[in-house]
């Protein structure tokens, strides 16, 4: 004899899968009332205290909220992980991704905390949704401009751009274990396509690709420790040099090469964007190398 096996999942939660199955469905919209307590008793015909138990499970999801004098209603802001990716970057652009958690992003979005997880697994998934976001930000053209040079170029510029917004994203990827992403794989794809002109073994212009994606990340890690040097000091990278020289004095004697680079002026000037462009160039140049007749 055979038979459908036996329900194991407590009626609480089949009730408010239920429900939350006609909200999917668009039998209930943002602002209408959900069955209330007696009206669940009376339709599922559960004890009072099972069905004040649906209500509270599907509020601490963030599906429904009590309204004052009305009653229990459909949330009319209903989560995604896009909005949760975007209320996350918003706390990381301020506080960085110390300053990040689940609780933190649940309030901005004035959601309870455990309703995220209906949608985001873990934190770590969070920085993936994140991450993901961010380089979604960059707008690459097709067909890539002109040369393998200005298309890696540009590419290369276009991340920086999008470090420049978010310091924090250097350390949400990993390139010796890349998050095989949507943005991020489409981005992959156009420049690994732009070095296809380069004329080299796949391989190697797997390597370029990583070596450039590499300097443009590296580089970019010093964007957050230089935002929170200058609040704790006071002073800009360059102030900070020079009197850091100025202390030295004469220690700086035994040391010619540092006192000739660092120079007479009044200020060592430190800009990191200029750094950033003369390193794009040089490697850039590297790259070109490759393919320079022998």
């Amino acid at each position: 004899m055979t038979g459908r096996a036996p329900r194991t999942e407590p009626p609480y939660l089949r009730i408010a899968a239920e429900i939350r199955a006609r909200i999917a469905a668009g039998e209930l919209r943002a602002g209408d009332r959900v069955p209330s307590t007696r009206q669940i008793t009376r339709e599922w015909g559960v004890a009072k205290a099972t069905a004040s138990k649906v209500l509270e499970t599907l509020r601490r999801e963030g599906v429904v909220r009590a309204v004052s004098r009305v009653g229990t209603v459909v949330s009319d802001r209903e989560l995604s992980q896009d909005r949760i990716a975007a209320a996350a970057i918003a706390i990381a652009d301020e506080r960085g991704l110390a300053g990040l958690s689940m609780r933190g992003v649940a309030g901005a979005l004035g959601s309870p905390t455990m309703s995220l997880y209906r949608h985001v697994r873990s934190k770590d998934e969070l920085l993936d949704l994140m991450a993901d976001a961010a380089i979604g930000e960059i707008d690459l053209p097709v067909p890539p401009p002109g040369s393998w040079r200005a298309a890696l170029e540009l590419a290369a510029r276009l991340q920086w751009r999008v470090y420049r917004r978010h310091p924090w994203l250097p350390f949400a990827l990993s390139l010796t274990h890349p998050q095989a992403l949507p943005n991020m794989v489409r981005h992959g794809e156009w420049m690994l396509r732009a070095a296809e002109e380069l004329g080299l073994d796949p391989e190697t212009r797997a390597k370029v690709h990583f070596v450039i994606v590499n300097y443009v990340r590296g580089t970019a890690t010093n964007l957050e420790l230089e935002t929170a040097m200058e609040q704790r000091t006071g002073l800009s990278g360059g102030q900070w040099m020079t009197a850091q020289l100025a202390a030295s004095g004469d220690d700086l004697a035994e040391y010619p090469a540092l006192s000739r680079a660092a120079g007479r002026s009044p200020e060592f000037r430190i800009d990191i964007d200029d750094f950033f462009e003369f390193g794009l160039q040089r490697v850039l140049d590297g790259v070109a190398a490759l393919v320079l007749p022998k």
